[in-house]
């Protein structure tokens, strides 16, 4: 989170592809403040997302890139495609968007990501009332689809991501024992998965004894480890995260749960089978869910088996407020490229529990599981 990680000729192919997407639309002008997408056409990589940000990119005209004026430091060291324009602490983005695009959109059309997380109601109720343009669009997941499929460097991103993500989770599981401070166990693993080359994640890592297992997005707390101990953890490089999971028993493993670590194993194998170029996520959902009505669990469903993951600025690596995911009725089809967080999942299912997911790459001859970290069972 300190350079730039890509090359020219990668920004400039990313961006002509968001101008042919923009000539398809008939669209002018977008407005893009997702931080996902900024970065993925600039490159700017930090922490200065939390204030609003909007990238101007017009079919005539230079990328503008609008932030906070005390950025230009490492907008210059990052960014060599684009123009800054800064503002300072009297005024908003919106002002600067206004006064950039004023007198220059009058039979435009534009584009604007409506629900992006880093457009506020009031900044976006701004622009749009003082920038006259033919129409407006919403352009919410326009580039969304672009960023799924990931060319050679950024799969080496994810890689390299997976590779850190291993050693947190493996240091973790080393830290385990009875009576082992949550707080201990947290550092060990955030302390492995940096000098492993990750750098934070967009969220977590998330270490949660079995009593809170179900919580989704909590991590650790301050007390100690006598029971089950759910990890999921992401490593991450150049914004690029690669998540997996593992799940610790402490003392021993009941028979329920040893007897869910195959099941959960097999369905998860299973999923691996079924994702291919060309299928579509029900298919690959389908493929976990047979495993589980096989052995006679048809109650038992998840939302879904995966999702994809890449690009993720904080707080999430699902690459943004919404979840590109492998359900039971998704007609997305997979493509050569793109990289996943699939899990297979069992909480609370009355005969056990178990969990593992990996980061996985869908290459040319099927899917290939970036994490080397054992599936377990793991008892310490």
């Amino acid at each position: 989170m300190h350079s730039n990680p890509f090359t020219d000729e990668e920004l400039g192919r990313r961006l002509k592809k968001t101008k042919d997407l923009m000539e398809k639309n008939s669209l002018d002008i977008i407005l893009l403040s997702a931080p996902e997408h900024v970065f993925y056409l600039t490159g700017l990589d930090h922490w200065g997302y939390f204030a609003p940000t909007v990238l101007i990119v017009s079919m005539d005209d230079d990328l503008v890139l609008i932030t906070r004026e005390m950025e230009k430091v490492v907008i210059r060291n990052q960014v060599r495609n684009a123009t800054f324009m800064g503002h300072s602490d009297t005024e908003t983005a919106a002002d600067i968007v206004v006064k950039c695009l004023n007198g220059k959109t009058s039979g435009k059309s534009i584009g604007i990501e409506e629900w992006s997380s880093g457009l506020a109601y009031g900044m976006g109720s701004q622009i749009k009332n003082q920038v006259v343009a033919s129409q407006w669009k919403d352009i919410t997941g326009l580039l969304d689809k672009m960023r799924l499929v990931k060319s050679g460097a950024e799969q080496e991103f994810m890689r390299a991501a997976a590779h850190a993500a291993d050693a947190g989770t493996e240091a973790a599981i080393a830290a385990i024992h009875d009576g082992a401070l949550e707080a201990d166990v947290a550092a060990e693993c955030l302390a492995a998965m940096t000098r492993a080359g990750s750098t934070p994640p967009g969220f977590g890592p998330f270490l949660r004894p079995a009593h809170r297992m179900a919580e989704e997005h909590t991590s650790w707390g301050n007390g100690k480890h006598h029971e089950a101990v759910f990890l999921e953890v992401a490593g991450c490089v150049a914004r690029y995260n690669a998540p997996m999971g593992r799940l610790v028993n402490i003392g021993h493993i009941s028979d329920e749960d040893k007897e869910m670590s195959k099941i959960c194993i097999d369905s998860f194998n299973s999923t691996l089978k079924e994702l291919k170029v060309g299928v579509k996520a029900r298919d690959v959902y389908q493929g976990w869910q047979s495993v589980i009505d096989d052995v006679g669990m048809q109650h038992y469903r998840r939302h879904h088996c995966g999702y994809l993951v890449g690009i993720g600025f904080p707080p999430s690596w699902t690459g943004g407020p919404r979840v590109t995911g492998l359900r039971h009725d998704s007609d997305l089809e997979m493509e050569e490229g793109m990289t996943f967080h699939l899990m297979s999942w069992f909480t609370e299912t009355g005969r056990g529990n178990y969990f593992i997911s990996n980061t996985v790459l869908l290459g040319p001859s099927g899917a290939e599981v970036l994490n080397k970290c054992s599936y377990g069972p793991h008892v310490k």
